[in-house]
């Protein structure tokens, strides 16, 4: 499921009486019936862009059909998970994954600056690379790079000059408008979000920003000035082609991003030495449940008044963007603030990526910063992504200068328990069988007041600035004598 629309694989049972040209596994790919018809119909024009790629490392084009009012594109199914997916299971990538993922990456830069088939000799920009639209084959390394619903032709090459196939395109004025369109916001590049011309460079960015959050297990490229791209174990070439393709200098961005087309073939050769990572220390103690259990997680936090607290009048700037994504991931939440505050709230929102249940409260002090959790993992596997993603997180909330708090509650959403009344004016009566269920610890925890764990009922609502009752109130802080997970 995405912002735009969603997706089914199936494999055909009867390849006999299909074309030969058919491939076996395929990918119906539907627009979201409930969205404006301009939207909709990115999903034809995605349909067009990719019928004219052919590409060993991308997905084909099969057909693109209208049916009354639902849009449906088929293709060609890439074998594997997304990396994403990948990142959360196996935590920060070993080096040689990550080396033959930028390898197969700059590869297919290339063949975008140097596109030429039907008649057109403009670069194709996708527009939207990031983990979730890689799809990765752990057994043999390979990829696919997917989801060409932002690609559009360049305006510019990587030199910044205007491209067109006569003088009229240059003096048209679709060169004074850019036809870039956003990709996800966690990691394109500054020029991207800010409606710069297209560029080829912004697929530059998109690679450096996936290879960064593979390499140091987040989900956005936006913790580089903490957690450098230098300090993560990679070979040193590549940890410092990376860190000059993600810089705030656009003249060192674009010298690594060339370093990176034109030595990458030459980086795939380094010999590398997978740290094993399963003496790593955690920042963050967690427990993980002897009971396996299909969890359903659910984040709730104050990143709501987080954001109030961090946004300052340069997000006016922004408010001219009407786009689907920009509305879903930044300008409610992130437009604003300093990348490191983004990066922190990204990082919350990866631990709700895991099938994790408790709290998490940090307090900024002006001597330091206090954090108090208690969360639960429900699957073994992921133990040392886990661990990862909270020392990702310490470390952001240590890069963070200001005095407040932050509160996260994991819950998983099966359990929710719904209570219905017939009107405004009956009371909520729940019926005999409801009861909230609870499991009892065996360490026998010290009477300590400030260790309880209460993240939202013991006060104003956060982020809505709502008010429980009284009587429920009462019954709250009672509860909270009881020293209890969230």
């Amino acid at each position: 499921k995405g912002a735009f629309g969603f997706v089914f694989s199936c494999m055909l049972t009867e390849p006999k009486t299909a074309a030969k040209w058919l491939p076996k596994k395929q990918v119906f790919k539907f627009s979201r019936v409930n969205l404006s018809q301009h939207i909709q119909d990115r999903l034809e024009e995605e349909a067009y862009m990719l019928s004219l790629i052919n590409h060993p490392l991308v997905p084909k084009l099969i057909e693109y059909q209208r049916i009354k009012k639902q849009s449906i594109l088929a293709m060609e199914l890439a074998e594997g998970d997304d990396l994403e997916k990948v990142s959360l299971k196996y935590g920060p990538l070993p080096v040689s994954w990550l080396i033959e993922i930028a390898a197969q990456l700059a590869n297919i830069l290339v063949y975008l600056r140097t596109f030429k088939t039907r008649g057109y000799n403009k670069p194709i920009v996708h527009g939207d690379i990031k983990p979730s639209n890689i799809v990765f084959k752990v057994q043999t390394c390979g990829l696919g790079l997917i989801d060409w619903g932002s690609s559009v032709f360049a305006q510019l090459d990587e030199d910044r000059q205007f491209l067109g196939t006569n003088i009229m395109d240059l003096m048209s004025s679709d060169m004074q408008q850019t036809n870039a369109r956003l990709g996800d916001v966690y990691f394109i590049g500054d020029e991207q979000l800010n409606g710069a011309l297209s560029s080829v460079r912004f697929d530059e960015q998109g690679v450096a920003s996936t290879l960064y959050a593979l390499a140091s297990g987040q989900s956005s490229r936006f913790g580089c000035k903490v957690i450098s791209a230098n300090a993560l174990g990679l070979p040193e070439e590549l940890a410092r082609t990376l860190t000059a393709m993600m810089s705030e200098d656009f003249t060192v961005r674009e010298k690594g991003g060339d370093y990176f087309i034109t030595n990458m073939r030459h980086m795939r050769n380094i010999v590398t030495n997978d740290v094993n990572r399963s003496d790593y220390k955690v920042l963050l103690p967690f427990w993980i449940s002897p009971e396996t259990k299909v969890i359903d997680t659910v984040e709730y936090s104050s990143r709501k008044s987080f954001l109030r607290g961090e946004s300052d009048k340069t997000a006016e700037s922004l408010h001219h963007i009407d786009d689907v994504q920009f509305d879903r991931y930044y300008k409610n939440y992130m437009q604003g603030m300093g990348d490191t505050e983004k990066a922190f709230i990204a990082a919350v929102g990866r631990l709700a990526k895991f099938p994790v249940v408790g709290g998490i409260s940090i307090h900024w002090k002006n001597n330091g910063v206090l954090i108090d959790s208690n969360l639960t993992l429900f699957d073994a596997g992921m133990k040392l992504s886990f661990q990862s993603s909270l020392n990702n997180l310490v470390h952001l909330a240590r890069a963070i200068h200001r005095v407040g708090i932050f509160k996260s509650c994991l819950f998983n959403a099966k359990d929710t328990l719904h209570i219905e009344r017939s009107s405004a004016s009956k009371s909520f009566i729940p019926n005999d069988k409801v009861d909230i269920p609870f499991t009892l610890s065996d360490i026998s925890w010290p009477e300590n007041q400030s260790r309880m764990h209460s993240y939202f009922e013991d006060g104003d609502d956060p982020d809505e600035y709502l008010e429980l009752p009284d009587v429920i109130m009462t019954v709250i802080k009672k509860l909270n004598n009881i020293h209890h997970s969230g």
